[in-house]
């Protein structure tokens, strides 16, 4: 367990008691059982960003509050500067940077991922989440799932997706593969 996988878990589960929901209820909400559910609060379990992003929007907050604890202030303008944002490491295989952390009330979640390759991976594990999803390829290239059909995609190319089918990447050449994401409501 990460020191920000337990971070998190804890930031979670004392939302969760913010809202009065038992362990049981926010399992039901998360469409999970209970034991998994108790497994990201306690941290044994990494975070997907469908698991993040559809936990935020049951306890009614930001993704960031979940994840660094510390609400978005601004309201106007939000600059990043490059190299920079709100950084989420959960697993090996991707590093999420996020693009608009200080921004209050967004209609949209901005990341710049990188995906790294993984020795003998053949198709990553997919998941889901409410909303739709727009992704530009900054550089290298993935194989992307959506459903039962995959996509390469290269520098350039794009996909705009409905998130609530199950996808994810894969990370292709043995090198890196660099792509902006925004998430909507």
């Amino acid at each position: 367990m990460t020191e920000q996988l337990r971070d998190i878990g804890q930031r979670l589960a004392a939302l969760r008691d913010i809202c009065e929901f038992t362990p049981d209820e926010m399992a039901a909400k998360m469409e999970m059982s209970t034991q998994e559910y108790l497994d990201y609060e306690e941290g044994k379990k990494d975070f997907s960003f469908s698991f993040l992003y559809n936990a935020a929007r049951i306890l009614d907050v930001d993704v960031l509050d979940i994840m660094s604890g510390e609400s978005p202030k601004l309201s106007t303008c939000a600059v990043v500067r490059k190299g920079h944002g709100y950084s989420v490491q959960r697993r090996a295989a991707y590093d999420y940077k996020h693009l608009a952390f200080t921004f209050r009330n967004k209609k949209a979640e901005p990341f710049l991922v990188t995906v790294v390759p993984k020795d003998g991976e053949e198709q990553p594990v997919l998941h889901a989440h409410d909303g739709q999803e727009f992704n530009y390829m900054v550089s290298g290239s993935m194989e992307f799932y959506i459903g039962e059909i995959s996509y390469i995609l290269e520098e350039g190319d794009s996909v705009y997706f409905d998130s609530g089918v199950p996808h994810a990447m894969r990370a292709l050449n043995n090198e890196p593969a660099k792509f902006l994401a925004v998430v909507m409501n």
